[in-house]
């Protein structure tokens, strides 16, 4: 009895001794974090999605209390008002530039671009594009498996089971990129949101020369020039047989858009122009047929 009274006083004084060994040593090298820190991971969406370019959430939260200024520090999935809140809990000015959305650059949809094989692989575009290149003649388009909603953790990205390609909701699209690192053909880009959400693009990435490209997608841009022609502010460029708008130049007069023969050019959220506004009102009219009365 003696010997197990003399074991469990034993441990007793030994936990109490690593306890207060552990206490000392906790406060003498605790670290104390700066508040401002869980005021901006309140914030933040904890998605961790690396779009600031940082481990996660938590480091950027970090970055923006340690840093001198905001420049460079810009948290993708945060609208403007909340990367205000976020500098002024940081104490600093930020100045954003234009807010980008992500944009799906292929319009070879199931009825544009024909079936020509059949994949029956795994569905994935990063494997079926090692191995077959895809259902359709075009070696560049959406090969349609769904690997860029795969990787979207706002669920901005849908597929559209009519058109066998991916839709981007621009509400909830955070131009984090993942979509766009995820994609093996390049056909998703990060572009400038603009006023109203206007865009213009070219939606064809096939550098096939025109003949091969037309019989591979009926919308595919068949790098005729047309549009490098029709802009007045050399935003369009013309190379391997594509054309591309750059948002930076662009000033969405749409001439582009009326001069593409293959409509290749998308221009999204314009207002219809007063010729189509005048065609719909023609269809649209019903004509009124004057009645003769009958006689009793």
């Amino acid at each position: 009895m003696l010997v197990i009274l003399t074991a469990v006083l034993a441990l007793g004084v030994t936990a109490l001794v690593l306890s207060l060994v552990l206490y000392f040593v906790k406060s003498r090298f605790k670290v104390e974090e700066d508040p401002r820190i869980g005021q901006i991971l309140e914030l933040l969406p904890s998605a961790n999605c690396g779009g600031c370019g940082l481990p996660g959430c938590a480091a950027f939260a970090e970055a923006c209390v340690k840093s001198d200024t905001m420049e460079g520090l810009k948290c993708s999935a945060c609208r403007r008002d909340v990367m205000n809140r976020i500098a002024a809990i940081a104490g600093h000015e930020i100045e954003l530039g234009v807010e980008k959305v992500a944009v799906v650059r292929c319009n070879g949809s199931c009825q544009n671009r024909p079936t020509l094989r059949s994949y029956d692989g795994a569905q994935r575009c990063a494997i079926a594009a090692m191995m077959n290149g895809g259902d359709t003649g075009c070696f560049y388009g959406c090969l349609g498996c769904g690997d860029c909603v795969s990787v979207c953790k706002f669920g901005a990205i849908k597929m559209d089971p009519e058109t066998g390609l991916p839709v981007v909701d621009a509400d909830k699209c955070t131009s984090c990129g993942n979509c766009v690192k995820a994609c093996p053909r390049g056909i998703i880009e990060i572009r400038n949101r603009n006023k109203m959400d206007r865009r213009i693009y070219v939606s064809c990435v096939n550098k096939d020369k025109g003949p091969v490209a037309r019989k591979a997608c009926d919308v595919a841009c068949i790098g005729c020039g047309k549009c490098v022609k029709a802009c007045q502010f050399d935003a369009i460029t013309l190379a391997d047989n594509v054309a591309y708008i750059d948002f930076n130049k662009c000033r969405l007069c749409r001439k582009c858009v009326d001069e593409c023969p293959q409509h290749s050019i998308v221009a999204l959220n314009f207002p219809p122009r007063p010729s189509q506004v005048a065609e719909t009102v023609e269809v649209d009219a019903q004509p009124v047929t004057e009645q003769t009365p009958v006689s009793e």
